[in-house]
C-alpha cells in the first residue's frame, strides 16, 4: 500500500468512526501523553499522528492550546494542526510562508502577526467563538487582536485530526513542504472559549480543567512514520 492510499484508508475510517490500527494502518492505538513530547525530527510525507477526540468535533466555540517549537525558517507553510472531513479542511491552522499564523474554517482564512516561532518553546492558543465571530491567538498567554470570522458558522463532525501533516484532500495527499518539523506537547482543546485566566494559568503550567475534547494527559493518539514520543525534560 503507498504513502497515500494509506493515508486515505485512515482519513475514511476516521469519518466512520473506526480505529485504523483494527486493518493494521499504523501503530497501536496509545493513550496519554503527560510529561511526554512529540517530536516530527524530519521533513515528510508520511509522518503524522492521528488524533482521536473524547467527542464529535461539532463546534460553535473552541479553544485549542499547544506548545510548538521548530528550527523551520524562511518562507515555507508549517501545518500545525490539521481537521479534514470529506470534502473540506474543517479546522487547519498554519504558520504561512510570510511568518503570519493563520486558520481556516473551509474556505478562506484569517491571518494574524504573531512573534515568530521558533527553537525555543512557544505556548499558542486560538479562541472562536460562531456567535460573534471573535477569533484570537493567545502567545505565551498574551492575546492578538481579536478579527471577526465566520460568524454563525458550525464546524462539522466526522473528520479526521493529523498533526505534521496536511491532507490535501480526503484521498489523503500529503506534501513534504507543508509538514512539521520539530516539537509539539500539552495540546488541549475544549469546545468552547476558555477565558484569559484559565488560558494563562495553562501557560504557566497551572492545574486548568481538562480538555473536553482532547485533553493531553489522556490522549487517545497513533503514531505513523517516524514520529517519536520523547520526556519533556
Amino acid at each position: 500500500m503507498s504513502v497515500s492510499e494509506r493515508v486515505a484508508a485512515i482519513l475514511l475510517l476516521g469519518v466512520l468512526g473506526l480505529s485504523s490500527t483494527l486493518f493494521g494502518l499504523s501503530t497501536a492505538t496509545q493513550v496519554g501523553l503527560s510529561h511526554k513530547v512529540l517530536v516530527f525530527p524530519y521533513e515528510t510525507d508520511f509522518s503524522f499522528v492521528a488524533l482521536i477526540p473524547q467527542k464529535e468535533m461539532e463546534m460553535r466555540a473552541f479553544t485549542l492550546c499547544l506548545r510548538v517549537a521548530t528550527e523551520l525558517q524562511g518562507e515555507r507553510q508549517i501545518i500545525l494542526f490539521a481537521y479534514r472531513t470529506p470534502d473540506y479542511d474543517e479546522l487547519n491552522v498554519w504558520r504561512e510562508k510570510d511568518g503570519r499564523v493563520s486558520f481556516y474554517l473551509r474556505g478562506d482564512g484569517v491571518f494574524f502577526h504573531l512573534p515568530p516561532l521558533a527553537t525555543f518553546r512557544t505556548s499558542l492558543c486560538l479562541t472562536w467563538e460562531s456567535r460573534t465571530g471573535l477569533a484570537a491567538f493567545w502567545v505565551d498567554g498574551r492575546r492578538s487582536t481579536y478579527q471577526v470570522y465566520k460568524p454563525g458558522h458550525t464546524i462539522q463532525p466526522k473528520g479526521t485530526i493529523l498533526l505534521g501533516q496536511d491532507p490535501d484532500k480526503h484521498l489523503g495527499d500529503l506534501e513534504a513542504m507543508q509538514s512539521f518539523v520539530g516539537e509539539v506537547t500539552d495540546l488541549n482543546m475544549w469546545d468552547y472559549v476558555v477565558p484569559r485566566s484559565q488560558i494563562q494559568a495553562w501557560h504557566y503550567g497551572h492545574k486548568v480543567p481538562k480538555g473536553n475534547i482532547f485533553d493531553w494527559a489522556a490522549i487517545e493518539y497513533e503514531l505513523n512514520g517516524n514520529v517519536m514520543v520523547v520526556d519533556d525534560d
